[in-house]
């Protein structure tokens, strides 16, 4: 059986798409399934953000082919273990739960590392610059996340 891990931020275009790349290039595709997921639903459907693109690819990931979706209550049923981005995410997602066992499932990324910080900002109203921090912030807790999981 494998262990489901889905990751979540805002929209699911920028930081979302690429903790899932990012992992799911770190862990055994027979034995861990990733997925991602917005807490809202402003581009269900839609590709990730042309800039998480662009860094993924730099990085040799190819996360073109996702699509946006919403956080689905029925997600507690399905994965594991969910990674959010930042605490307004954390929040979202606790509200939907349950019961205990599903709010036990909820952790901020980056609770996985220590980095200085408890967030993963939201590179989508800034320049480049911001997805390249974000994308080294997402690597480092995913190569934690990672060691847990092989």
């Amino acid at each position: 059986m494998k262990t489901k891990v889905l990751m979540v931020c805002l929209g699911n275009i920028c930081r979302s798409p690429l903790a899932e790349g990012i992992l799911q290039s770190k862990v055994d595709f027979d034995t861990v399934l990733v997925d991602s997921a917005g807490t809202a639903g402003y581009h269900v459907g839609n590709p990730p953000d042309p800039r998480s693109v662009a860094v993924a690819q730099k990085y040799g990931l190819d996360i073109s082919a996702q699509k946006c979706r919403r956080f689905s209550r029925t997600d507690f049923d399905e994965f594991d273990f969910i990674y959010v981005m930042d605490r307004n995410n954390f929040s979202d997602i606790a509200s939907l739960a349950r019961n205990q066992q599903e709010a036990e499932k909820i952790k901020l990324l980056l609770s996985e590392v220590n980095v200085g910080i408890h967030e993963v900002p939201d590179p989508y109203h800034g320049d480049e610059d911001g997805f390249e921090d974000v994308y080294q912030m997402i690597d480092l807790a995913c190569e934690a996340i990672a060691k847990k999981l092989n």
